[in-house]
């Protein structure tokens, strides 16, 4: 039976997010219909080329469809629906987190190492969407410190290099969550990267509030099966 998305955000102490880094806006609008009505919320990933090894959809090449969610004549597919979480992996945010605002955003995540303005990109959005800050495996947790009036979710990676989905994970991210929860209990923890069914139980323990799947939904041979399974967690 199809499990409704007020039942998911009512009944679960653990929020499952279906992240998707689309190759272009075909791709995006494919695998957001394999899971709408099944979550409450999607990520969508943003590579720009410079901060990332590689640039996906929009950064890619010209998108007549982005400057449609843009200037709003469109809406992302299931609007009405879902809620979209943007993971902008970019240098310099601070020059385009007002135009991810305007596609729809409910959620901005930004990384910590990027370079630029983070704090100004982050004062932009604050009456505007929610907002996370994504650590790497390597940054410092307390990193968290500069950022922390401003955000409502921290992001912890749990992979070695960010802009790929499909990476091994990596155990210590289980210690980094404790460290966020004990330094910063009100906080939100998001973890993303090399999620799975296996170890998903051990992320939950520890303490993660939510968490970000990417290959484990969509690579598998049945992604509603795939987030009906995680639902169950």
């Amino acid at each position: 039976m199809m499990m409704n998305t007020q039942e998911i955000s009512t009944n679960r102490k653990i929020e499952i997010i279906p992240a998707i880094l689309p190759v272009d806006f075909d791709d995006l609008n494919e695998k957001i219909d394999l899971v709408l009505g099944f979550t409450k919320t999607i990520q969508i990933d943003i590579c720009d080329g410079q901060f990332t090894p590689s640039p996906g959809w929009p950064l890619k090449k010209h998108d007549d469809n982005f400057e449609k969610l843009v200037q709003q004549e469109n809406g992302l597919p299931g609007w009405e629906k879902v809620d979209y979480e943007f993971d902008l992996m970019v240098n310099r945010p601070e020059e385009v987190v007002e135009r991810w605002v305007g596609v729809g955003a409910t959620r901005i995540i930004l990384h910590a190492e990027s370079k630029g303005d983070i704090l100004g990109a982050f004062e932009k959005l604050s009456d505007n969407v929610e907002t996370g800050l994504a650590l790497s495996m390597d940054t410092p947790i307390e990193t968290i410190e500069s950022y922390k009036d401003l955000i409502s979710c921290a992001q912890l990676m749990a992979i070695d290099h960010i802009g790929y989905q499909g990476q091994k994970f990596n155990e210590k991210v289980i210690d980094r969550i404790k460290q966020v929860k004990k330094m910063y209990p009100g906080l939100i923890i998001s973890i993303d990267g090399g999620v799975s069914l296996e170890n998903a139980p051990r992320l939950i323990d520890a303490g993660a509030n939510r968490l970000i799947v990417g290959s484990a939904i969509f690579e598998s041979d049945n992604p509603i099966d795939a987030v009906q399974r995680f639902n169950r967690l």
